[in-house]
């Protein structure tokens, strides 16, 4: 596939969510995983659903299943994800095409500082991208398209794709769908997608083996490093941290409460990186008055 098709899906859905690498690999397939499990209980002590971290790609053959979370598959009635439509490639392309194009484009090295063009040159060819090609994308689309060209990642052998075909035939729902989640890029200032752009880059120059670490972090079930990891980088930006992470967190931990007052039991399965530290979905569930506990 060409590198800019690849590059319109998944970058929410990979760089910010944790993406992992795509290859084979002995050691990931032999490993033991203890990926983060939350339960929910009310102020009862009554279990009403499950937190559970995805990340976007593993290496082939990726162990990640536990006896634990299996038994919350099986006992919850349905499943609550970002984006229901994952495996819909072409779905998700039309989206992207629809809101790409349509605002301020021009030179994208225009659209970098002066210090950073000789870091863009090295970022494109690591993605094997012409810049003509994001000369007439918007910045955030642009930055985007960059990210996912970079990255080794296969989003085939996602936890969060084989969770949505565990619970074919049970009730999907979305916290916001792909259109939500492209239009929350889509309208940040061009300021903060130049932010965007710039942290991209640097990510992509900068970066060394990272797909490697954050998959073992995951399987590890290390919630701190992957705090860490998602407090860097283009997060580290208060303006884009406070858009891409806080914010989406509020908003789902108000959309999951009422999930919650119902009677089915929900498997909330959202990125890991929004999962951690103060402002992750965790603790603001408990802000909220409910349990929060890991089991895994």
């Amino acid at each position: 596939m060409n590198p800019l098709a690849k590059a319109i899906f998944g970058v929410l859905f990979g760089t910010l969510l944790l993406a992992g690498c795509g290859k084979k690999d002995k050691e990931f397939a032999e490993a033991g995983s203890q990926p983060a499990l939350w339960e929910i209980r009310d102020g009862s002590g009554n279990v009403e659903g499950w937190l559970f971290g995805t990340i976007h790609a593993l290496p082939e053959g990726t162990r990640w299943r536990t006896a634990r979370l299996q038994s919350a598959i099986d006992e919850a009635d349905l499943l609550v994800v970002e984006v229901g439509n994952l495996a819909d490639g072409a779905a998700m392309a039309a989206q992207f095409r629809r809101l790409a194009f349509d605002g301020p484009q021009g030179k994208i090295r225009s659209r970098v500082t002066p210090a950073y063009r000789e870091k863009l040159d090295a970022a494109l060819e690591k993605a094997s991208i012409a810049e003509s090609d994001l000369d007439t994308m918007e910045t955030w689309a642009a930055a985007l398209a960059l990210a996912q060209a970079a990255q080794d990642g296969d989003g085939g052998n996602g936890a969060d794709l084989a969770l949505l075909a565990d619970f074919r035939g049970r009730s999907v729902e979305e916290l916001e769908g792909a259109q939500r989640q492209l239009s929350i890029f889509d309208t940040l200032p061009e300021t903060d997608q130049r932010d965007l752009l710039q942290a991209v880059i640097d990510e992509i120059t900068d970066g060394t083996s990272e797909d490697d670490r954050l998959a073992r972090d995951w399987l590890r079930g290390d919630v701190d490093a992957l705090s860490r990891t998602a407090d860097g980088g283009m997060l580290a930006d208060p303006e884009l941290r406070e858009a891409l992470l806080v914010r989406r967190n509020r908003e789902w931990s108000a959309k999951l409460a009422t999930i919650l007052a119902r009677p089915e039991k929900p498997l909330v399965a959202v990125g890991a990186g929004h999962m951690g530290g103060p402002d992750g979905l965790a603790a603001m569930l408990e802000a909220r008055g409910y349990s929060v506990a890991r089991t895994q």
